[in-house]
């Protein structure tokens, strides 16, 4: 972070992290605002000692070689490393998946056991049933709901707990803080996907989580063009999650982490705007006859609210909603009939999007019933009447073939 003296807000952290004046030199006198793109594979010593010493020297923010970084890479790690107070530091990565991928391989070994959440994201779910599972690594899914009851599924080889919260899908809010209670009292090492609600929202390292996973390519980029992805560690993490992140040749592109830090500054202030129209639009569905249910964080009616009110900051443009009744054709006609929101993976960007989704596809232990089928809405930062007037036209479809 550039200089200051006084302690300054989320909004400020995100205009200053990462901009330390190693990195933003100029020729001459002053500086550059942003750090800029350092592209690099080889790097060039003065003389055969030269190297002999930086290779026997911790490479941490240190030129060595390419895959080790360059400012560019250090400059979003240690922003958003900013934006966790009391972690050690952060590791980048070409997606929020090798994200993922990397940190449970950091405390996992063959033998060992991990409970995962029953509503985690699906490429989530078929890393534990595929990669982890060829490792001999075994997965036991968990209620997202269970809390400190999470106590009595920890076993001899249990040494980690994945949680999503809120669900990607199903958005039920976990008990982080009476899971990590349970985890610690146990030697077990927790991993969060706080991708929807982010560090702004939800300070994970803060609340005791040991590893703390970003898909970059959402919020932190925000723009829809670049995939990256972040694991920030807590104390006592970090050197393993950078040993195994280097031993499985993890890099991020020079360019797409300068996409990062580019949206990251302006992060907070598209948050607000999420949240807003998010709420907006949610408030509008609730009280529609074609709508059973509202899945979304900050409403009375999505499981694990209580806990949202009392452990969140804030909430994203990320919900579901429960049609009240119909198939698969009166759901693809509503969202078929959509002009403002495009159809298609992945959320977070300025764009609305539009999908539809099946929990129960890619559940083990849980399921709950609902009254017809489920869209997942990503909010982005059109004008929220416009977006209304477009469901509403989309509700229209749905009466229409549903009858």
């Amino acid at each position: 972070m550039t200089e200051t003296t006084r302690p300054v807000g989320d909004a400020t952290k995100v205009v200053l992290a990462g901009r330390r004046a190693e990195w933003t030199r100029g020729v001459g006198e002053g500086a550059i605002v942003s750090p800029p793109v350092w592209r690099a594979s080889t790097i060039l010593y003065d003389s055969v000692g030269h190297l002999r010493d930086s290779a026997t020297r911790d490479t941490h923010h240190r030129l060595f070689y390419g895959r080790k970084g360059t400012p560019t890479q250090w400059s979003l790690a240690d922003a958003l490393t900013t934006l966790e107070p009391g972690a050690e530091g952060t590791f980048l990565y070409g997606s929020g998946v090798a994200a993922i991928a990397a940190a449970l391989l950091s405390v996992l070994s063959p033998g060992d056991e991990l409970l995962l959440v029953d509503s985690a994201y699906d490429p989530t779910r078929g890393m534990a049933n595929g990669l982890l599972k060829r490792f001999g690594i075994t997965t036991r899914f968990y209620d997202p709901l269970i809390g400190a009851g999470i106590a009595d599924l920890i076993g001899e080889k249990t040494r980690a707990i994945f949680m999503e919260s809120p669900g990607s899908l199903s958005f039920e809010v976990q008990d982080i803080p009476a899971i990590v209670a349970a985890a610690r009292a146990r030697g077990v090492t927790t991993l969060l996907d706080n991708t929807w609600a982010t560090p702004l929202f939800f300070p994970a390292i803060g609340h005791g989580v040991d590893l703390t996973i970003l898909a970059c390519t959402k919020y932190v980029v925000g723009h829809s063009d670049a995939m990256l992805g972040s694991v920030t560690a807590g104390p006592g993490h970090f050197k393993a999650l950078r040993e195994t992140s280097f031993q499985l040749g993890q890099i991020a592109s020079p360019d797409d982490c300068w996409l990062g830090s580019r949206g990251l500054r302006t992060m907070a202030v598209r948050l607000a705007q999420h949240q807003s129209s998010a709420l907006a639009i949610a408030q509008w569905l609730e009280a529609r006859p074609e709508v059973a249910q509202v899945l979304h964080p900050a409403l009375p009616g999505c499981p694990g609210h209580d806990l949202f009110v009392r452990d969140f900051k804030g909430s994203s443009g990320l919900f579901s909603f429960v049609l009240d009744g119909g198939d698969e054709a009166s759901r693809a006609a509503l969202i078929d009939t959509l002009e403002l929101f495009g159809i298609g993976y992945s959320w977070g960007g300025f764009e609305s999007l539009a999908l539809p989704v099946d929990p129960h596809r890619y559940r083990s232990v849980t399921r709950r019933e609902v009254a017809g089928p489920m869209v997942r809405l990503q909010i982005g930062l059109e004008d929220p009447a416009d977006l209304i007037a477009d469901l509403d036209a989309g509700l229209a479809a749905f009466r229409a073939v549903r009858g």
